[in-house]
C-alpha cells in the first residue's frame, strides 16, 4: 500500500512526511526541489505492542504504507511540469492531500481550504480528462474495426468523459467490478480514494475551526473522502519530547494520542485496510490486507506456497488472546477456531495457516 501526498507549495507537504516517516527531508521555506521523498510510516497498533509484551520475540513488526512526498501542484505551474509532477504519484493507490490554514506572512497565497481542494481537484481531473480524451482520439483513428473489449473500454471511457465533464470525481460514479478493472490501467486520480490533512494553527487545534469549514465539510462527504485536522508546528514540537513529556503536553491539550497517530489510523480506516497477526518466539508480525479478504489470499499475503498448498487457518480472535494469554488454554476453552479457504479475515485474528507444498 502505497499514499502520495498532494497539495499546493508550502502547505506543509513534506513536514507531514517527515513527522509520517520519521526522516528529516528539508522543509526550508521556499525551497525548490525536483523528484520525490519515499518513506514508510509505521500504523501505530496497541495489540501488536501487546502480543510482543507476550511473545518477547526477536522481531516486532508492525504494519507499515509507504508514503510518496512530492513537490506542491499550482495553477500557473507550466502544463509539462504538472504532468512531471503528477507522474511521481500515479501509481500510488490514495492520495493525501494537506491544506495550508495556519496563517504565515511569508507564504503568499490563500488559506480558504475550500479554494485549495477545489484548486487541486480542478487540477486532477484535467488530467484525468486528458488521458481519457487522448485513449478516445486513438480509438477512433483506429482503421481497423474495434474488438469487443476495445468497443466497451471506449464505451465506459465516454461515460467517464461526461461524468469528469460535469465537475465529478469518478469515484463518485457507479462503476461496476468488471468495469472498475477495465479502467485499472488509467491509473486515474479521481478514482483514488483521498484523505484530507487541514494543516491548522496552534490556536485552533482545539475547538478545529477554519474559513468555510462547514461547506469544506460538505464538500468532503459529497465526494466520499474523509479528513483530519492537525498542527505540523505543534506536531514538531512534540515529536522532539520524550515519550513521558509527550503523554503530559497531550494531556494538556486534551488528546490521547498524537495528530500524525490519528492520521496514520484514519488512512489505514478509509481505505479500507485492516490488520491480522502471526505471532511466535521469533517473530510477531502484522499483516496488511483489506477488508474482504479470503484465508486463501492472506496467506499468499505472507508468501505464495501457503496459498497455494493451503489447508487450512487456525484463527484466534485478539482480544480472546489477551483474556487468556495461552495458546494451550485457548484450545482448552474452544476458542481455537478451524476455517477454510474462504474465510474472511477479520481486524485483529490471530493466523496460523497450514499448508503443504
Amino acid at each position: 500500500m502505497n499514499i502520495g501526498i498532494l497539495g499546493m507549495p508550502l502547505t506543509g507537504k513534506t513536514t507531514m512526511f517527515n513527522l509520517l516517516t520519521s526522516q528529516h527531508k528539508e522543509t526550508e521555506l521556499f525551497s525548490s526541489r525536483k523528484g520525490k521523498n519515499i518513506g514508510v510510516v509505521k500504523v501505530a497498533d496497541e495489540r501488536v505492542d501487546a502480543l510482543s509484551s507476550t511473545y518477547q520475540p526477536k522481531k516486532t513488526i508492525h504494519a507499515n504504507i509507504e508514503i510518496i512526498d512530492i513537490p506542491g501542484i499550482s495553477s500557473d505551474m507550466p502544463d509539462k511540469v504538472k504532468q512531471e509532477v503528477f507522474n511521481q504519484i500515479q501509481n500510488v493507490d490514495a492520495l493525501l492531500v494537506v491544506i495550508r490554514v495556519f496563517n504565515d506572512s511569508r507564504i503568499p497565497g490563500s488559506t480558504d481550504p475550500l479554494y485549495q481542494v477545489e484548486s487541486l481537484i480542478y487540477e486532477i481531473l484535467l488530467r484525468d480528462l486528458e488521458v481519457i480524451e487522448n485513449r478516445i482520439a486513438r480509438l477512433g483513428e483506429s482503421k481497423r474495426k474495434l474488438t469487443n473489449q476495445e468497443e466497451m473500454e471506449k464505451q465506459i471511457l465516454e461515460r467517464c468523459q461526461k461524468h469528469l465533464s460535469s465537475d465529478q470525481l469518478l469515484i463518485t460514479q457507479d462503476l461496476s467490478e468488471e468495469e472498475l478493472k477495465l479502467l485499472s490501467g488509467f491509473r486515474f486520480f479521481t478514482l483514488k480514494p483521498v484523505i484530507f490533512a487541514i494543516n491548522l494553527d496552534e490556536k485552533n487545534i482545539n475547538d478545529n475551526k477554519f474559513p468555510n469549514h462547514k461547506k469544506f465539510s460538505q464538500f468532503i462527504q459529497d465526494h466520499q473522502m474523509a479528513s483530519i485536522s492537525v498542527c505540523g508546528k505543534l506536531e514538531m514540537e512534540i515529536n522532539e519530547l520524550s515519550e513521558e513529556e509527550r503523554k503530559v503536553f497531550l494531556e494538556d491539550l486534551g488528546f490521547k494520542e498524537t495528530g500524525i497517530e490519528r492520521l496514520s489510523r484514519v488512512l489505514y480506516e478509509h481505505l479500507g485496510l485492516i490488520s491480522f497477526f502471526t505471532v511466535g518466539k521469533d517473530e510477531v508480525k502484522a499483516w496488511t490486507i483489506y477488508k474482504g479478504t479470503t484465508a486463501i489470499k492472506a496467506a499468499g499475503k505472507i508468501h505464495s506456497d501457503i496459498e497455494r498448498g493451503f489447508i487450512r487457518a487456525e484463527v484466534v480472535r485478539f482480544l480472546d488472546f489477551i483474556q487468556y494469554k495461552s495458546m494451550p488454554k485457548i484450545k482448552e476453552k474452544g476458542l481455537l477456531n478451524i476455517e477454510g479457504k474462504d474465510y474472511l479475515i477479520e481486524d485483529g485474528d490471530i493466523v496460523n495457516f497450514r499448508f503443504n507444498v
